[in-house]
């Protein structure tokens, strides 16, 4: 029984290794960045994992039926991925992905796209990769398939419990950004009506020379943000942040979205 376990955890672990590479991969193709791609440290997407041992342990006596493995692993994958996504904003007050951009989507937390793409992905594991990953773990001796299991659970609760502690004050420090980005914002705005006051008799190369110094106090501003996104969240946070290229805040949502605005338009200033 205790074998069995473990044989399903290491499982869980391959799984959600190739679920945050095919993360990582898809969406640093999207931003057209590299992107870290996971809400662990390591390289894991635990949601990819459980819904892949789940299929494989409700679907394995059923593999020789290819359209009911791809409905059921369509059905319980929007399930679990919706409940997971409902569960994470009422812990932490955020969305870390929205489909509301997708057509056929269910309150943005899945999408028909996603059910068709995670009914295949069901399809290859259970008939193709499974068994041949059930091979490899059947062919480990016991003591190494028990020191894997153990080694990798206590990295696995360290990462989980370092990511969680890291992030839990998500909420609070994003208050401290909105206060320190609205201030920034006043004073930028004093300076550019200061600027624009002081032009408004001139023309040709002084109304140049205006557009310019309003562009060079946006970037100090875009650059401001930055430095005060830098003060006030931490490393779990930051790179949360930059995995999650469509989270919302429940609160101060907006200021958020500025710090991405910021980012994005220094990294094409950059190229």
């Amino acid at each position: 029984m205790l074998l069995t376990l473990e044989k399903l955890f290491l499982w869980f672990l391959f799984y959600s290794c190739c679920g945050w590479v095919y993360e990582s991969i898809l969406v640093s193709v999207r931003e057209r960045r590299p992107v870290n791609r996971g809400f662990l440290n390591g390289p894991l997407c635990p949601i990819y994992g459980t819904g892949a041992v789940l299929g494989i342990v409700v679907l394995g006596q059923v593999h020789d039926n290819p359209v009911l493995v791809f409905v059921v692993s369509s059905i319980g994958a929007c399930l679990l991925e919706y409940f997971t996504s409902w569960a994470m904003e009422k812990l932490f007050h955020a969305r870390w992905w929205d489909y509301s951009h997708y057509r056929f989507n269910l309150n943005g937390r899945i999408c028909l796209l996603g059910a068709i793409v995670f009914g295949i992905g069901g399809v290859v594991i259970v008939d193709v990769v499974q068994p041949r990953v059930a091979e490899v773990t059947d062919m480990m001796p016991a003591p190494v398939v028990h020191w894997l299991s153990f080694v990798f659970l206590v990295l696995t609760a360290l990462d989980t419990a370092i990511t969680v502690a890291g992030i839990v004050h998500f909420e609070d420090s994003l208050d401290q950004l909105a206060a320190m980005v609205a201030k920034y914002g006043d004073a930028m705005k004093e300076r550019v009506g200061d600027a624009v006051s002081g032009a408004s008799d001139m023309v040709g190369d002084a109304l140049g020379d205006s557009l310019q110094s309003g562009k060079e106090m946006s970037t100090e501003f875009m650059l401001k943000v930055r430095e005060a996104a830098d003060s006030v969240f931490n490393r779990q946070q930051r790179r949360m942040i930059a995995s999650f290229p469509r989270l919302r805040a429940d609160r101060n949502n907006e200021a958020l979205q500025e710090l991405r605005d910021a980012f994005d338009k220094l990294r094409r200033g950059r190229k």
